[in-house]
């Protein structure tokens, strides 16, 4: 896993504007896709953050643009997070104190887990392992601090 960054408080570190690039293999066909664009973290009424990610997603050589909003709240103990879709519905908590986080959501009869790596001030990733009935598959984002962004101390 490499060397880990606690982060003391998940909303502090993650506000701002991230570069993403997000890897998608299917690992029963073998396909593989590519999303990349941007996620912005800007505060959001009442506490907490509000994520919205854009760009371009190609799968089997077709290019099309791709969104995706989620929302950041503050959790239950100081520095963690509770993550929802945008309609509030809950998605998983988040803790990187430690600058690992594992994170579970099931979705039908779908398993979706995550793992949250913290690299240093300006990088991050997730690795989410999809599985079930009719899915099965692999998602890797890395997150990169735009430059000029405020950086973590």
């Amino acid at each position: 896993m490499g060397e880990l960054w606690p982060v003391p408080d998940v909303l502090a570190y993650l506000a701002g504007r991230w570069r993403t690039q997000r890897t998608v293999r299917d690992l029963a066909s073998g396909a593989e896709g590519l999303f990349e664009g941007t996620t912005a973290f800007d505060a959001l009424a009442g506490g907490g953050l509000v994520s919205r990610e854009s760009g371009a997603f190609t799968w089997q050589g077709v290019t099309r643009p791709a969104e995706r909003t989620l929302r950041y709240e503050p959790g239950a103990t100081p520095g963690t997070a509770e993550v929802r879709f945008a309609d509030g519905r809950p998605f998983h908590g988040l803790d990187l104190s430690s600058g690992h986080h594992v994170a579970d959501h099931p979705c039908a009869a779908d398993l979706y887990r995550a793992e949250f790596t913290v690299r240093d001030g300006d990088h991050w990733r997730t690795v989410w392992r999809v599985g079930g009935p009719a899915k099965d598959l692999l998602l890797t984002t890395d997150y990169t601090r735009e430059t000029g962004d405020i950086r973590m101390p």
